[in-house]
């Protein structure tokens, strides 16, 4: 019998990594606000390491999920409401490994060394480019910008199927939802 839930472990990762991206975004959209201070500094700095963090944990879940097929969806699911769901989780992964890495590159670009937790140096990726670095920041928000608006189409989705089609999709991930 296949299990009805995903695992402890890409449960513990999906929410880990929600929560900080849920503290990355909003800090990375205030912090670019702000005049060039101390603050804004720690900020970046704290942006950083949150990117290399969810960098690092979303390749531990890619592997996970890799090794660790997700549970079936209810049969009752529509052949376009499986492949979108699919998609959407593709998508998101692919997000969470790219957005740490065109800011990486960015900082690179920049000629900013991330020195994670204050005190690892990560290696630049690029030489100092500034051209490149206003092209790479751009890249970064619109990635940034895709994020939120899958974020949003998947936290849709999950309460539509747990409020509108009464289906086990939420419980899934949350199995204290699931009926007995």
């Amino acid at each position: 019998m296949k299990p009805t839930a995903y695992t402890r472990t890409a449960i513990t990762l999906h929410w880990l990594l929600a929560g900080l991206i849920l503290v990355a975004l909003p800090l990375g959209l205030t912090m670019a606000e702000l005049a060039l201070s101390p603050t804004k500094l720690q900020l970046y700095a704290w942006h950083k390491w949150l990117g290399v963090t969810v960098f690092g944990l979303a390749l531990v879940r890619v592997v996970w999920r890799l090794t660790h097929p997700a549970p079936p969806l209810p049969a009752s699911l529509p052949a376009w409401q499986r492949t979108a769901a699919h998609g959407l989780h593709g998508l998101l992964y692919g997000l969470m490994l790219a957005i740490p890495l065109s800011g990486w590159l960015m900082s690179s670009a920049k000629g900013f060394q991330t020195v994670y937790l204050g005190l690892w140096p990560i290696p630049d990726l690029l030489a100092k480019d500034e051209a490149l670095a206003e092209t790479l920041a751009t890249l970064h928000a619109w990635l940034n910008y895709s994020l939120i608006a899958l974020l949003l189409a998947h936290v849709g989705a999950a309460l539509k199927h747990h409020f509108v089609e009464r289906d086990a999709v939420l419980g899934r991930m949350l199995p204290w939802l699931q009926k007995n």
